[in-house]
């Protein structure tokens, strides 16, 4: 059972919501990274797609070690419960020298769920801006596209380069639009991503002591300022979202959804 102290709250579950993910930088220890390192350079098996994740790389592998820490499991609680499955990993490198970036896309081109799926990014070792990192676009996770439709779009106002100490992990909504950067060094690159889905229904399943937080529906009205005008779409699907996070059928930010669900059914009698 996770301990109530490591799961996320309210404000950076709005945040989630919000943003499509979350950051934690340096969050494992060095020694960890090291040996995920190494693990990393020969590539840790595969598990079979829907395996409880529990099951997955148990110890004393290192990069199990990693996903079991306290702080970790309180994160992937909070996202999509306390036993999940396993979808499916990938090491993914970038050669030194590499000074092509990879086109934008998003990976989850058939998944139309409210439900939602994780996807950790791990940087085992230090990523500064001239090795790259992974390319992120904030609030694009309610943009279904079929994965390479962006592809000719080559920068987004608000965009943000995963720039890094080691041990920093990235959680990402499975729908956010993501592209490996150049690597202009002379060492190889290393990004460990991890997907998990959920197993119970994600009704508050982090710690709620601040729901009632202004700070919560404030997180709702971002700007990302990539979308122009259109934040009002990305502020309905945001309520949508956080409805079905917390089973409040009747929250509400300025009216928004309110107005959408006025259907009057009273017919006027003639006079």
């Amino acid at each position: 059972m996770v301990d109530r102290k490591h799961l996320l709250n309210s404000k950076q579950m709005a945040s989630f919501v919000s943003d499509g993910y979350l950051r934690f930088d340096e969050l494992v220890p060095m020694e960890l990274n090291e040996a995920a390192l190494a693990e990393m350079q020969k590539n840790p098996p595969r598990a079979r797609a829907g395996t409880p994740f529990r099951e997955v790389w148990p110890p004393p592998s290192a990069i199990g070690n990693l996903f079991r820490l306290p702080e970790v499991q309180g994160i992937t609680c909070s996202l999509v419960g306390p036993d999940p499955l396993y979808d499916h990993h990938a090491v993914h490198t970038v050669g030194p020298g590499h000074r092509m970036g990879q086109m934008w896309h998003a990976d989850a081109i058939i998944d139309l769920r409210m439900h939602f799926d994780i996807q950790y990014y791990y940087f085992a070792h230090d990523t500064p801006r001239e090795m790259g990192g992974t390319m992120i676009l904030p609030g694009s996770h309610f943009r279904r596209i079929s994965e390479t439709d962006i592809a000719r779009y080559q920068n987004f106002l608000g965009q943000i380069p995963i720039v890094c100490k080691a041990g920093t992990l990235v959680v990402v909504h499975h729908g956010i639009w993501h592209c490996a950067q150049p690597n202009l060094t002379d060492q190889r690159r290393y990004m460990f991503k991890l997907r998990l889905n959920p197993t119970v229904r994600q009704l508050r399943l982090w710690n709620t002591d601040d729901l009632r937080d202004a700070a919560v529906a404030a997180a709702f009205g971002r700007n990302h300022g990539w979308y122009g005008n259109e934040v009002r779409l990305e502020i309905v699907n945001r309520i949508k979202l956080w409805r079905f996070l917390t089973g409040d059928e009747a929250f509400d930010t300025g009216y928004w959804l309110g107005r959408l669900e006025n259907l009057p059914e009273r017919v006027l009698q003639p006079a």
